[in-house]
């Protein structure tokens, strides 16, 4: 298939007068998400119930609620409008149409590649448990790093990914201690006051994640040392992993924090955040 064939398609539906709004819709569903991580893990970490869970598992607990299969349809739709988002970014790269690809611009366009993958299947996530055909059975982060040591080389590009998710979370708190981040916010629609708290929340929420990601990135590696699948995490794995560290309780928590701070962020980006389609 030549890349305009997908090129095209994709810049209509761009184009649409809706897409913006879905993928403002995008950033709320994901915010509902890391909201419903962090806050789970807060109360693990205090005792007071939850549990350290994953996106999957942030989804089943929506599921439980009053009108859960309701509130996990208008999840799915906000998934989805976040996948087509990060599409329209990796592929038509709208924030930087009139700038020279350089290999960081490169980098960052591969992982909203990588992010739209992601975001695809916790949508099909969302829809198995909405037709009640399961949907976070097992981990699947155990799952994709078995089928990749059965390759020739897994243990190698097993090992390889635990580097790139540790580079990506490095990443992730550089681009926090610069807050670069505040490029791609509508500031001139902001009070003074929330121009503040929206540097220090998004401070704040995208350093917890880089460090959750250095943390999965480590466990990838002993996966591949050990060539053992069991050793592989994801967030939730990563999350009970920091709990049983000394000072579990106090490291879990302000992780659990920030990720929550995390989800705030997203709700604010899913209303001042720039979508340039």
């Amino acid at each position: 298939m030549r890349s305009r064939d997908i090129i095209q398609p994709l810049k209509q539906v761009a184009s649409h007068p809706w897409f913006e709004k879905l993928a403002r819709f995008g950033y709320a569903a994901k915010g509902v998400v890391y909201i419903i991580i962090g806050l789970l893990a807060v109360q693990a970490a205090t005792g007071t119930g939850g549990k350290t869970t994953g996106s999957s598992g942030a989804l089943a607990t929506i599921a439980t609620q009053p009108f859960g299969r309701l509130l996990l349809v208008m999840m799915t739709v906000g998934i989805i409008g976040y996948v087509l988002w990060r599409a329209v970014q990796a592929i038509l790269d709208p924030e930087h149409s009139h700038e020279e690809l350089d290999f960081k611009k490169f980098v960052q366009r591969i992982g909203y590649g990588a992010s739209a993958i992601a975001y695809t299947g916790l949508a099909f996530t969302s829809i198995k448990l909405i037709t009640g055909s399961g949907g976070t059975n097992g981990d699947s982060t155990e799952d994709w790093t078995l089928l990749f040591l059965r390759q020739p080389f897994g243990r190698w590009l097993v090992g390889l990914g635990g580097v790139v998710v540790i580079g990506i979370g490095i990443l992730f708190i550089h681009q926090a201690y610069e807050a670069k981040f505040r490029r791609n916010f509508q500031f001139g629609q902001m009070t003074y006051t929330q121009r503040i708290w929206v540097v220090r929340i998004g401070k704040f929420g995208i350093a917890a994640r880089g460090f959750v990601f250095m943390v999965i990135g480590f466990f990838l590696i002993q996966a591949a040392i050990q060539l053992n699948p069991n050793e592989a995490k994801g967030v939730g794995g990563a999350l009970t992993a920091l709990a049983h560290q000394p000072f579990g309780v106090w490291i879990l928590t302000t992780v659990a924090l920030g990720l929550t701070a995390y989800g705030v962020y997203s709700l604010i980006a899913a209303c001042y955040r720039k979508i340039a389609a």
